[in-house]
């Protein structure tokens, strides 16, 4: 990835995804995804790695992981990183 990450409108994050956008909608409610940016009209734009999560939310999901499952593991796995850290972001 260079300096400028490419963002892209829900409707192609959905796509490139394989979801629906209403199902990409209903992931950002759920709490699973946040938009990496929201401009100034409030659109919603996504890049690759927020892409790349709804890619293995939906993976989990098929595997049988309910949704509030997937939402505990992401809270959970945000909370270690939390405490593993000594304030230095990269």
């Amino acid at each position: 990835m260079g300096p400028k990450t490419a963002l892209v409108s829900i409707g192609k994050a959905a796509k490139e995804a394989g979801v629906s956008r209403q199902s990409l909608q209903y992931y950002i409610m759920l709490g699973l995804l946040e938009a990496t940016q929201v401009t100034k009209t409030g659109r919603r734009l996504f890049d690759q790695k927020s892409i790349e999560r709804v890619k293995l939310v939906k993976k989990l999901n098929k595997s049988g992981y309910p949704l509030r499952a997937i939402r505990e593991l992401f809270l959970e796995g945000r909370a270690r990183l939390g405490e593993g850290t000594t304030g230095g972001k990269k």
